[in-house]
C-alpha cells in the first residue's frame, strides 16, 4: 500500500522541492554567483545570527527533513536497496542540483545543503528499514 502511494507521489513531491530549490520562497536571480565551501561553520554562524527560531527551523531542519523521501527510492529501483549506492547517487544528483544553483544564480551553492541534505535521505533510508520490519503488511 505504502509503496503504491509513493511510487505515485515522489515525481510531484520532486518537482515541488525543485521548485522551492530554485524559484520559491521569493526567490530572485542574484547579481553575482554564490558559493559557501565552509562546511558546518557556515551553518553555525547562520544560526548564530537569525534572530528567529523559526527561519532556523525553515533552513536547517527543512534540508534534512524535505529529503527524507528519497531514502525510500529503493522502493522503486532496487539498486537503491543499498545505502552506498542511494547515496552516491544522491550526492551526485545534489551536487549537480546545487551547481545549477550556482549558473543560474537562483541560489547558492552550499557544501552545507549537500551535507544535510544527504543526511536527510540517510534518514529516509533507516526510517525505510525500520518500516519494512515493522510494518511489512502495510508497505506492500
Amino acid at each position: 500500500m505504502l509503496k503504491k502511494f509513493y511510487k505515485i507521489i515522489i515525481i510531484p513531491y520532486t518537482l515541488f522541492l525543485l521548485y522551492l530549490m530554485f524559484l520559491g520562497m521569493g526567490r530572485t536571480q542574484f547579481d553575482d554567483n554564490l558559493l559557501t565551501m565552509e562546511p558546518i561553520i557556515s551553518t553555525i554562524n547562520f544560526i548564530k545570527g537569525t534572530i528567529l527560531w523559526k527561519d532556523i527551523v525553515i533552513i536547517v531542519v527543512g534540508n534534512v527533513v524535505m529529503f527524507i523521501p528519497f531514502g525510500f527510492l529503493g522502493w522503486i529501483f532496487s539498486k537503491f536497496k543499498d545505502l552506498k549506492t542511494l547515496l552516491f547517487a544522491f550526492i551526485s544528483v545534489i551536487t549537480i542540483v546545487e551547481a545549477l544553483q550556482y549558473f543560474t544564480r537562483m541560489g547558492i551553492f552550499e557544501v552545507d545543503d549537500i551535507i544535510l541534505n544527504t543526511f536527510g535521505v540517510f534518514l529516509g533510508f533507516l526510517l525505510r528499514k525500520f518500516m519494512e520490519k515493522r510494518f511489512g503488511n502495510w508497505v506492500v
